[in-house]
């Protein structure tokens, strides 16, 4: 169907983001009478739980992001573009795109994700990059393991030393999983493959401004993964918050650490929603979105994912993950579909459906309110899920030989070095 024959009276609903909220959110439109315009500054939906196995070097690029135009191929009703928005003129009902274009709409879905904090330090990002995007995934695993191979080639102790030392910021799910994957690299994967230096010798430092690791995990789990980590070898810094980072080193709790590879895990700040509408937001630049996810003073404009904050029903703030996106994104497609029948959604409600985050190949932690696990057990269902969750079977096939692979032989097929010759460092 061109655009020409969609019926003039379709409802436009135009969905900034196809991360998982705005790609749910697009999903279950589908049957309602409305067109849809999908606009994203990346041509590819991202699996963002395993993007650390991208910088790890566990899993290629391709298998765990897909092309949005693919994924929509049999929705006519949907246009697809590829286009960076700059601003919405809520008054006139556009959203502003950077070549000077402009969309209309009729109903607005704001599911722009969150880029990283640096709690005002943003002169840190050169130095100690995060991990949100392909592109992020990719430069750290260049950074990685190229600090194994100019060691590989340096004689001075002190520097080889430092090329040796990796650190990561912040001991959040993604810190956890990056120490435990980077450690394990170290000790089980590389060893075979150099002949000047030892990769055991290798120190992956976990540095964390809270008193425990998986601050959002219950205590008995925080404190299993502590131990978990610290016995692969692991240096967990606890209750000391990092006051500089440079291209040597890091410093915290008055403590200089000589490093060549820094990686922030530490916080997010929200996508610059908010300050296009002018409208109210959190510390860390979330929206503050009304009980129907729509943002103040704008019925017709709906907000969800990382971009914004809303209590759960025990008051906390529902968290940043991708099954509240994805259910945020379904009750906005809901709601819309009630409105246009005349109706009035019932207010969001968030239903928790577990932590679980990865301690190495072969432990995990899984946090279901009563019910907790820990160890191997959590190790395979964590896999389970992540691979449940991935779309399409060659994607999933994929996936589970390389983990089975890893976990057989700790082999990573994806050490590719890419971005740059052997003369660039950094």
């Amino acid at each position: 169907m061109t655009e020409q024959a969609r019926p003039a009276e379709a409802h436009r609903v135009v969905i900034v983001g196809a991360g998982f909220g705005g790609l749910e959110a697009t999903y279950r439109l589908a049957g309602a009478p409305v067109s849809i315009t999908l606009v994203d500054r990346r041509n590819h939906h991202l699996f963002q739980p395993l993007l650390y196995q991208v910088a790890t070097a566990s899993l290629a690029t391709s298998e765990i992001a897909w092309p949005v135009r693919y994924l929509l191929r049999g929705r006519p009703e949907v246009t697809t573009l590829y286009a960076t928005v700059t601003g919405i003129d809520a008054q006139a009902r556009r959203v502003l795109l950077d070549d000077g274009d402009a969309l209309p709409y009729d109903t607005l879905v704001l599911a722009t994700g969150a880029r990283h904090a640096y709690f005002g330090h943003d002169e840190w990002e050169p130095f100690a990059p995060g991990l949100k995007t392909l592109e992020d995934a990719t430069t750290l695993r260049r950074r990685i393991l190229v600090a194994f191979e100019r060691a590989e080639r340096e004689t001075d102790p002190q520097r080889r030393a430092a090329l040796l030392t990796f650190v990561i910021i912040g001991a959040g799910p993604t810190g956890v999983e990056l120490a435990g994957t980077i450690a394990e690299l170290a000790q089980d994967t590389l060893p075979p493959d150099f002949r000047n230096i030892d990769t055991h010798k290798a120190r992956v430092v976990l540095i964390e401004a809270g008193p425990r690791v998986l601050a959002g995990f219950a205590d008995d789990l925080s404190a299993y993964a502590q131990r978990a980590l610290e016995s692969i070898g692991v240096e967990i810094v606890l209750n000391q918050p990092v006051t500089e980072c440079t291209a040597d080193c890091v410093v915290y709790g008055g403590h200089r650490l000589e490093t060549k590879t820094i990686i922030w895990a530490a916080g997010v700040r929200a996508s610059p929603a908010a300050e296009w509408l002018g409208a109210p937001a959190d510390r860390a630049g979330r929206l503050e979105v009304l009980p129907d996810l729509t943002v103040p003073g704008h019925p017709d404009i709906y907000a969800i994912g990382d971009t914004v904050v809303i209590a759960g029903p025990d008051g906390k703030p529902v968290p940043g993950i991708a099954p509240a996106a994805k259910q945020q994104g379904r009750y906005v497609a809901e709601a819309i579909k009630a409105r246009l029948r005349g109706g009035t959604p019932a207010p969001f409600r968030y239903k928790h459906a577990g932590s679980l985050a990865q301690i190495g190949k072969r432990k995990a932690v899984i946090d279901f309110g009563r019910f907790k696990l820990r160890g191997a057990l959590a190790w395979w269902i964590w896999g389970i899920a992540h691979i449940y969750f991935l779309i399409g079977l060659r994607h999933r096939l994929s996936v589970a030989i390389s983990w089975l692979w890893v976990y057989a032989r700790d082999q990573r097929a994806a050490r590719l070095i890419t971005q740059g010759s052997s003369k660039v460092a950094r």
